[in-house]
């Protein structure tokens, strides 16, 4: 028997490297990156409602609750599915927003995941990654569930397995807005795309960083504070700057002597998401 209820994370990514490769005649711009996710995440609960209304419960300031993707990921489903159900959702925020590490979109994958379940509308992951796509360019790897070299717009994705380190991620103290960095006429759009190969060989950077630097001093300071005690890169758009440690006990040494005004959290890299883990766990 279908739960009627379900309470599922919605964890945080971080990009390990992001190249613009060019931009495509809609203006959306084509990249590389590699996607890796973290075990720190948002919390959503569902419940199934039999009169259609899907209703969101969220301490979002600024945020309306029919415009947040939460909101959009269940609708989105149920028309494509021409379910009659409806839902009850609380979004328990936790990971930053504006920050990189790929909240929105993850809230909306697990609300298509976990509804998908409780409302038994019987997609595959694949027409699941799909929908989300309609969401945004990071959603699709959140449904899928799996580290993966990215292409395309961030959406044709290729899984693989990598060194799952602790990393710790500083949080500065600013909200970054990816279309403002996208737009930015600074921004290099042909970087050459490499292999996977020629990554694990050599590495790769972010090229949003020169932006995001030069609008947020908040986002460079926190690089070189942490460039201090091991490489420090930046995660998406921004605003996080993250390093990898062996462990986590070096990891949280570092994070004791950051200082206390910033924000800071220290979190396990996983191939395999955490909601996809608790997900298996349960079946």
């Amino acid at each position: 028997m279908n739960p009627a209820s379900l309470s599922l994370p919605a964890p945080a990514k971080l990009n390990l490297f992001l190249h613009v490769t060019g931009r495509r005649a809609d203006g959306y711009h084509t990249l590389q990156t590699l996607f890796q996710f973290l075990d720190i995440a948002d919390t959503l609960d569902f419940r199934v409602r039999e009169d259609g209304q899907v209703l969101l419960r969220a301490d979002l300031p600024g945020v309306s609750m029919n415009d947040n993707l939460v909101t959009r990921a269940a609708r989105l489903l149920q028309q494509h599915t021409n379910t009659r159900l409806g839902a009850d959702i609380t979004l328990h925020k936790r990971l930053p927003m504006g920050g990189g590490l790929g909240g929105g979109s993850s809230d909306a994958a697990t609300t298509l995941v976990g509804l998908n379940h409780l409302w038994q509308t019987g997609l595959n992951g694949a027409e699941l990654a799909a929908l989300g796509l309609q969401l945004g360019a990071d959603v699709p790897v959140f449904v899928l569930g799996q580290a993966a070299w990215a292409e395309g717009v961030g959406e044709q994705l290729t899984p693989v397995e990598l060194d799952e380190p602790w990393y710790l991620v500083l949080v500065p103290d600013c909200h970054v807005s990816t279309a403002e960095i996208f737009s930015d006429q600074r921004l290099t759009r042909d970087t050459q795309a490499i292999t996977l190969a020629a990554f694990r060989e050599q590495g790769g950077r972010n090229d949003c960083l020169p932006v995001a630097e030069e609008r947020y001093p908040a986002i460079r300071n926190a690089l070189i504070l942490l460039n201090n005690y091991c490489e420090a890169k930046m995660t998406g758009t921004g605003s996080c700057v993250f390093g990898a440690f062996p462990n986590e006990r070096e990891a949280d040494k570092v994070r004791a002597r950051l200082p206390a005004t910033l924000q800071s959290f220290v979190a396990h890299g996983c191939n395999r998401s955490p909601l996809h883990q608790m997900l298996n766990k349960d079946a």
